[in-house]
């Protein structure tokens, strides 16, 4: 089995738990998505997983969210809606959010 379908085989399984509302699977699918990882590379999936996960208090899909927002990846560029997903993520503990905090204040 190679590792490509791996990914199909997990995004199958992150799917089924993703519709049910897990925001762990709602993260992992959104980076699947962003990826391309066992699907198709689209943005706008990502952002809309990452979305639901991080609405859920999910800190590495609001992390994600923010670098979306930050880099314009599925939904337009947009520094302060980055800004704001990044402190929900960093007030969480996470550490690239806290990083990612610090080079835009640095800016």
């Amino acid at each position: 089995i190679g590792v490509s379908q791996d990914y199909y085989e997990a995004v199958k399984w992150f799917r089924k738990a993703a519709e049910q509302g897990d925001a762990s699977a709602q993260h992992n699918l959104g980076v699947c998505y962003y990826d391309g990882k066992g699907v198709s590379q689209d943005y706008y999936e990502a952002v809309k997983w990452y979305r639901k996960a991080a609405e859920q208090g999910q800190a590495d899909a609001q992390h994600n969210l923010g670098v979306c927002y930050y880099n314009g990846r599925g939904v337009s560029q947009n520094t302060y809606e980055a800004i704001k997903w990044f402190r929900k993520a960093a007030e969480q503990g996470n550490l690239n959010a806290k990083a990612a905090l610090k080079v835009i204040q640095s800016r």
